[in-house]
């Protein structure tokens, strides 16, 4: 039987979580509310998700490990972040509206429109797939999903066909497989969404579809933490 004690809490927890609910349509609704929850015995704040808002920005933000925010949140698809989802912020006290002007705050973004016809952690080809494939819709131009230099290039990197590497200088990297033609070589800088590729096919491929993954140091991550 629950304690009088964690009734109260409970009690008091929702009380909170509804009426930010209810304040959710308000102009003058916060982003950010401190609620007196503990999740595994640590304290912290929630911070509601806005707009375009991705794990690695929140997790930038707060200079909190994305892996710890994933796994205290109990995350395990990053496409179940919605707008206005409260997001717990282990050890922190103050709540944190935007990113601090500094280097290394860019957000990645999608190389290119299009469905993603296979996940990262799922088996494409009869391999683990460390990425994400993604088959466009229409326009086959390919965009750096961050800004960096090209530190890598291959004609046919194994079966994956004309393979391009990014470093983006803060320990991350991006890698876009399986294109027709690559504009850049290495020692070349780029901008975010300037055009580096387009997506072609490869021995591994029957159609046109971009294998993109995203390494912190040599660790592959999951892009879709990190894509809006």
């Amino acid at each position: 039987m629950a304690s009088k004690g964690n009734l109260k809490f409970n009690s008091l927890l929702l009380a909170t979580i509804c009426c930010l609910l209810f304040l959710g349509g308000c102009a003058t609704a916060p982003l950010i509310v401190k609620v007196p929850e503990k999740t595994g015995g640590v304290a912290g704040i929630y911070h509601r998700v806005e707009k375009s808002q991705t794990l690695f920005r929140i997790s930038k933000m707060y200079s909190i490990d994305l892996d710890e925010l994933v796994q205290i949140n109990h995350i395990s698809d990053a496409s179940d972040i919605e707008i206005g989802q409260l997001i717990f912020i282990p050890n922190r006290q103050n709540p944190v509206h935007a990113l601090p002007a500094a280097s290394g705050n860019e957000d990645f973004i999608w190389p290119v429109r299009g469905k993603v016809i296979s996940y990262f952690g799922s088996l494409a080809n009869n391999m683990l797939n460390r990425g994400i494939n993604i088959q466009p819709f229409t326009d086959k131009e390919i965009v750096a999903s961050r800004s960096g230099k090209a530190v890598f290039y291959s004609p046919q990197f194994y079966n994956y066909g004309k393979t391009l590497i990014i470093d983006h200088g803060d320990g991350f990297s991006s890698v876009y497989a399986g294109n027709a033609e690559i504009f850049i070589r290495p020692g070349e800088t780029v901008r975010k969404g300037s055009v580096i590729a387009r997506v072609g096919s490869s021995a591994r491929q029957r159609n046109g579809y971009l294998h993109f993954e995203i390494r912190k140091g040599h660790v592959p991550q999951n892009p879709k933490f990190y894509l809006p």
